[in-house]
């Protein structure tokens, strides 16, 4: 009988605890879900950080239920020496924190099907996404940080 209530206990307490992982996942992807803009973005390789922040562009991030897309272009509508767009997008997971993007699309195909783990934290209207970028045939293997501002 002793055993029959501890085992009842330990189960009802596990019970609750993914209840709980799973209200706190769902609250997550209702506040990721939206149009983010690309307020900053570094890189870490090796032993270097450096901004990849640019203000002459706009870049935005969409995420509905099981996508994400990603834009980005010059603020010259293409006209002079710096025009420059890039997009891309594929279905993303998300579990607690961890946000990752299987990127199905983009503009350098070499990117596609790459597979990227982001740990994901959001600030009132600020998307913080922290993670690493590994792609072994092109030889790229960074931390990247980029924060984002909900747009109205």
């Amino acid at each position: 009988m002793k055993n029959t209530i501890g085992l009842l206990l330990v189960m009802a307490f596990l019970t609750s605890c993914n209840d709980k992982n799973n209200q706190e996942t769902a609250s997550i992807r209702k506040d990721i879900e939206g149009t983010w803009r690309l307020i900053s973005a570094e890189i870490t390789e090796k032993d270097s950080t450096f901004s990849t922040f640019d203000p002459k562009t706009k870049m935005i991030k969409i995420i509905n239920d099981s996508h994400f897309a990603f834009f980005n272009h010059d603020l010259n509508n293409g006209k002079k020496e710096d025009a420059l767009f890039f997009g891309g997008g594929g279905k993303y997971t998300l579990k607690d924190s961890t946000y990752t993007e299987n990127l199905e699309y983009f503009n350098n195909r070499d990117w596609e099907n790459s597979k990227f783990d982001f740990t994901v934290k959001i600030k009132n209207d600020t998307l913080i996404q922290k993670g690493v970028e590994k792609i072994e045939k092109l030889r790229i293997n960074r931390i990247i940080i980029e924060k984002y501002v909900r747009e109205k």
